[in-house]
């Protein structure tokens, strides 16, 4: 490619849609408003037909009605113009909802009548973190959200199910989506207590203060059922295992009475520089503690435990 050439190691696979028209629709907040523009004639060829896109603007604090639509698809054939307008208009209630700065669909396509994005690209304001998505946040989040301020690295956690019986402390962002997903394709998603995730290297104190929080919140309450904590992550080269279990362990050694009241089992797998030591020491633990630990290396499929847990 461009006279590179290199192994291609990384694919996205996505569903085929069979399609015969492709529109086009973007939207993007300026100062005084919302643009939203839209074509019937989308896909890879948009710059070349750029005469059949056509523009409105909508100032803050209008109400978006069909009657504002309207420009946008008068040449629509009568059979979908409402359900094109209808789109249209819930596409740009979710871009304010949601705060987005920019979303622009290129393609959607009609599947049986109805609209379907085939390619979405989207910004948000990050200046309405602060909304969280109308979450407050509790206690514990609060406490984690403050220590990731504070750092250099990632440290995330937020409450799914409070009485949930499947909780992670899971390694890099990607990889907790990873297992949190895993979760829910096993049919345990009401059962998943927390998402949880830490990255970039943090120091052991860090680790130990967010391990912490996680192992509170998972052995809360005990109510005589039992219940599962996995520790994992995806391969990050510069992330030692051996130090940040180090965090783990610690806090795992505090809170060993309520991880016995909670009757909470132990599941660890790692990859990753340093691996050995770091599973090495979860075995120690689980020997110095009296409880058997399921460890396993790279040997075992990252989301394997997720079976064995549940």
């Amino acid at each position: 490619m461009g006279g590179c050439k290199r192994p291609v190691t990384t694919f996205i696979v996505e569903r085929f849609i069979p399609h015969n028209e492709e529109a086009y629709l973007n939207i993007v907040s300026e100062r005084l408003g919302s643009s939203i523009s839209f074509s019937k004639c989308g896909g890879i060829e948009i710059e070349e037909n750029w005469e059949n896109v056509k523009t409105i603007f909508v100032p803050t604090g209008s109400a978006f009605t069909s009657e504002t639509c309207a420009p946008l698809i008068a040449t629509l054939p009568l059979k979908i113009k409402g359900e094109i307008d209808e789109f249209i208009k819930v596409i740009f209630t979710l871009f304010q909802d949601l705060d987005f700065t920019f979303l622009e669909m290129n393609p959607f396509t009609l599947v049986n009548g109805k609209p379907y994005p085939l390619d979405m690209r989207r910004e948000l304001d990050d200046t309405a973190s602060f909304k969280n998505f109308k979450k407050v946040m509790t206690p514990t989040e609060s406490y984690i959200h403050g220590l990731n301020e504070k750092t250099s690295a990632s440290l995330k956690f937020t409450v799914l199910t409070p009485k949930g019986r499947m909780w992670t402390m899971v390694a890099v962002g990607g990889a907790s989506v990873i297992y949190a997903d895993k979760v829910g394709d096993l049919g345990f998603a009401s059962e998943l207590g927390n998402y949880a995730e830490y990255s970039g290297a943090p120091k052991e104190e860090e680790v130990l203060q967010h391990a912490r929080v996680v192992i509170d919140c998972a052995t809360a309450n005990p109510d005589g059922q039992e219940r599962a904590l996995v520790i994992s992550g995806r391969i990050a080269n510069f992330t030692d295992v051996g130090a940040t279990f180090n965090g783990k362990i610690r806090a795992l050694k505090e809170k060993e009475s309520k991880r016995k009241a909670a009757q909470m089992h132990i599941y660890a797998r790692r990859g990753n520089p340093n691996y050995q030591r770091g599973l090495a020491k979860m075995r120690a633990l689980g020997e110095e503690i009296g409880v058997p630990i399921g460890v396993y290396g790279p040997e075992a499929t990252m989301v394997g435990i997720c079976q064995q847990a549940i």
